[in-house]
C-alpha cells in the first residue's frame, strides 16, 4: 500500500485534497487494484522487491493459458528506477519462461519509457487496447539443465 501511494504521490500533488482525502483515495485504489489482480490471477506471485532489507518495489506475475507467464505489474519507487533493478526482475521472469518454454506477456502505455527496455529484451509490440499496448516475448525452447 505504501509503495502504491509513493508511486501516485506526484499526480496527487495536482488535486486540492487534504492528506486524509489523498490517503483514503490511495487506499481505495490500491484495494480495488489488488482485488482485481487476485481475482484474475488467483495463483499469481505477489512479491515485494527489497534492496538491503528496504522495500523498493513490487512484482506481480501470473499465468494464463493463452498468454503464458504474465508480468501483471512491476513497480519501483521513483528513486530506484534507472539502475538496472527492473531489468533484472524482467530477466528473471524471462529465464523462468525459457526453462518452461512459455511466452511472456505484459501491457504497457505506449509512451512509457520502460517500453524501450521491453523491446531490448525481445518483446514484440501487439495490439493497443485502451491506453495499454500488449507486448509478448515469444516462447523459446526450454533450457536443458
Amino acid at each position: 500500500m505504501a509503495l502504491y501511494g509513493s508511486v501516485r504521490a506526484e499526480e496527487l500533488t495536482l488535486v486540492p485534497w487534504t492528506d486524509e482525502e489523498k490517503a483514503a483515495f490511495v487506499r481505495m485504489q490500491f484495494d480495488a487494484q489488488d482485488a482485481w489482480y487476485r481475482q484474475v490471477y488467483p495463483g499469481g506471485r505477489f512479491s515485494i522487491v527489497t534492496l538491503n532489507g528496504e522495500p523498493i518495489g513490487r512484482l506481480i506475475v501470473g499465468r494464463r493459458p493463452a498468454e503464458g507467464i504474465v508480468v501483471v505489474d512491476i513497480t519501483l519507487v521513483p528513486e530506484r528506477r534507472g539502475r538496472g533493478i527492473g531489468t533484472r526482475l524482467v530477466t528473471d521472469v524471462l529465464e523462468e519462461a525459457d526453462r518452461e518454454g512459455l511466452p511472456v506477456t505484459l501491457r504497457v502505455e505506449p509512451w512509457n519509457p520502460v517500453r524501450r527496455l521491453y523491446l531490448r529484451l525481445g518483446f514484440e509490440p501487439g495490439p493497443v487496447e485502451g491506453v495499454y499496448e500488449s507486448m509478448t516475448r515469444p516462447a523459446r525452447r526450454p533450457m536443458v539443465s
